[in-house]
This record gives structure tokens, C-alpha cells and sequence, in this order.
């Protein structure tokens, strides 16, 4: 495995584990999942240079347009929570309660 494999391996998975052990605020939680689409974007963009194929894929494009829409739905989402509920702590959201 080579050092840039282990880079984007390793930025992934602390994303993840961002993600997973560090809920208090749901910025910090759209943070780590933008920072796990970054690492794939980086992966993806990568691929064709570590394969040594002469034609650019289209993934990446793709997938830097979902991330877009994404964060930008994740901002929404937050800016709505926030107005409502009064923060944007995790632990204040109820889902039974619509």
C-alpha cells in the first residue's frame, strides 16, 4: 500500500470516527461528512493516475456536484434546526416530536 493510499484510508476513516464519537453539535457532524466526500473526491480524482489510464473520468465531477448539494442541504437543514429549536445541538432534536 502506498503512502497516498494510507493518506486517503486514514482520512476516511477519522472522518467516520469523527462522525461517529463526536455528536454534540450538527455542524461538527456535516463537517465530517463533508471532510469523508473530500477523501473521496481525492481518491477518485487519484484513481486515474495510480491506474495510468489516458482518459479523465467523470465520477469525480459527479460526485463534487452531489457534495455541493449535499452541503448545501445540510446548511439548510441547519439554519432551520437552529431557528426552531433554539441551537444546533443533536441531543435537542426529537424525532417523535413533528
Amino acid at each position: 500500500m502506498s503512502v497516498l493510499h494510507l493518506s486517503f484510508y486514514s482520512a476516511f476513516t477519522l472522518s467516520g470516527l469523527g462522525l461517529a464519537f463526536h455528536r454534540t453539535h450538527l455542524i461538527s457532524a456535516l463537517l465530517c461528512l463533508e471532510s469523508m466526500m473530500l477523501s473521496m473526491f481525492v481518491a477518485l480524482t487519484m484513481w486515474p493516475v495510480q491506474t495510468q489510464t489516458s482518459t479523465a473520468t467523470l465520477m469525480p465531477i459527479l460526485m463534487l456536484s452531489f457534495s455541493a448539494c449535499e452541503a448545501a442541504t445540510g446548511l439548510a437543514l441547519l439554519v432551520a434546526s437552529t431557528r426552531t429549536h433554539g441551537s444546533d445541538h443533536l441531543h435537542n432534536f426529537n424525532l417523535l416530536k413533528c
